[in-house]
């Protein structure tokens, strides 16, 4: 199995940039991508976006498309989640987690991001 550990979090003004990386670590890296999810006080985990670790093909959700982008690095062991236009409802708890053929996912521990209006 690998680990996954975010970082780039914290407290931002609205309208600000932040970029959160996720440092894969350990296992066969037999994955098949890596996804980005965030998850705000009392409401439900929310798919952010989504970065396919064979072919680099990138997915994003609908909610932040245009301000959100999913990459990674060269050496395929860092997935980044670049954000910008920060908005307060962006403010959650950031998690990557790494996505095997048999749906199961690995998940890191998470990095908080907290936006002021």
């Amino acid at each position: 199995q690998v680990q996954l550990v975010e970082s780039g979090g914290g407290l931002v003004q609205a309208g600000d940039s932040l970029r959160l990386s996720c440092v894969v670590s350990g296992g066969a890296f037999r994955f098949l991508a890596i996804d980005w999810s965030r998850q705000a006080p009392g409401k439900e985990r929310e798919f952010i976006g989504r970065i396919n670790w064979i072919d680099d093909r990138v997915t994003h959700a609908d909610a932040v498309k245009g301000r959100f982008t999913v990459s990674r690095d060269s050496a395929k062991t860092t997935a980044y989640l670049q954000m910008n236009s920060l908005k307060p409802e962006d403010t959650a708890v950031y998690r990557c987690g790494a996505l095997y053929n048999s749906g199961r996912y690995e998940w890191g521990q998470g990095t908080q991001v907290t936006v002021s209006s």
